[in-house]
């Protein structure tokens, strides 16, 4: 019988639907990467999330290997190229989260601009200084999304419904990606960057996207621009960042991902900056959440059958 590895918490239904694809399940959602190491030669398919990286060494030892499922939607964490050179297929998810990443995007622009966390804190000292948490109305802004694949798709849905003026950049997309949705406007980097009051980024990281927000792309934004980002922290340079902030170039920042998301490691320079980053009176953060709902468990696992069972059919 074909055997499938899954290597981190995953809902029922994806271990349901492998088994009545015939699979024979191993589902260990504490395994290490040693274990893997030892393992995988055994194994038709593997189901991954960030701690597990299909890169060369751990593929060369998959010798059965057919495909590489990714829990949601990043690919940075498997070497492409060298699994389709081994025939080995790929499937991420990023339809199964695009909207909770949306709507946690969202949530958290909203509470930057009503400063509901600092609201909270204010009355828990307990205090009542309302006119220090006067924010400010999303109405009439313009904002631009970085990236217009599922999640950047997804997050302008969900500001349809608001009076914001949304402007959209994908390099890689053709003219016309946003055609069936008439309240976006394409335009080009430069032209985003000059007019948007709040930049969204919905990126894989790729040696291109890498720092795409430097010092260099925050010096051609507005003054007091607001910037989002959902998709992967190696997108931004923190030190860049941290330097807008303190020339007020940036007014504020969502973020749910970090350059280094492992507290633990941190090196004394890292202990300092995200310190003062953390601290920072206009930065809201959270702890790479944004895709992590009980409702995208669910649609992550049945997104990855289906591609599943496409691929096999």
């Amino acid at each position: 019988m074909k055997k499938v590895l899954i290597t981190d918490y995953v809902h029922d239904d994806l271990i349901d639907g492998l088994s009545q694809l015939g699979y024979q399940v191993t589902y260990k959602k504490n395994i290490t990467l040693a274990e893997v190491t030892a393992g995988i030669h055994d194994y038709e398919g593997i189901i991954i999330n960030s701690k597990i990286k299909m890169f060369k060494d751990l593929i060369d030892q998959a010798v059965k290997l057919k495909f590489i499922g990714r829990l949601g939607s990043g690919l940075e964490i498997i070497d492409l190229n060298y699994a389709k050179e081994k025939g080995i297929a790929v499937f991420n998810s990023p339809e199964g989260n695009r909207n909770a990443v949306a709507e946690h995007a969202l949530g958290m622009l909203l509470a930057f601009a009503n400063k509901i966390v600092s609201g909270h804190n204010n009355i828990n000292t307990p205090k009542w200084d309302r006119e220090a948490h006067r924010g400010f109305e999303l109405s009439g802004k313009k904002l631009g999304i970085i990236g217009f694949g599922n999640t950047g798709r997804a997050f302008a849905n969900v500001l349809r419904g608001l009076d914001i003026e949304i402007l959209a950049y994908d390099k890689y997309l053709d003219p016309g990606y946003s055609q069936d949705m008439d309240f976006v406007q394409e335009t080009d980097l430069s032209t985003l960057l000059q007019q948007a009051q709040i930049i969204s980024l919905h990126l894989p990281l790729t040696e291109e996207t890498k720092h795409l927000v430097n010092s260099q792309f925050i010096s051609k934004c507005r003054e007091g621009i607001i910037l989002i980002n959902t998709s992967r922290g190696n997108v931004i340079d923190t030190a860049a960042l941290l330097d807008g902030l303190a020339s007020d170039k940036v007014k504020g920042a969502c973020l749910d991902v970090f350059e280094n998301e492992k507290p633990y490691t941190y090196n004394e320079a890292e202990r300092s900056m995200y310190s003062t980053l953390f601290k920072h009176p206009n930065i809201l953060c959270s702890p790479h959440v944004a895709g992590w709902t009980k409702e995208s468990l669910e649609k992550i696992a049945n997104t990855l059958i289906y591609k599943i069972k496409k691929y096999e059919h």
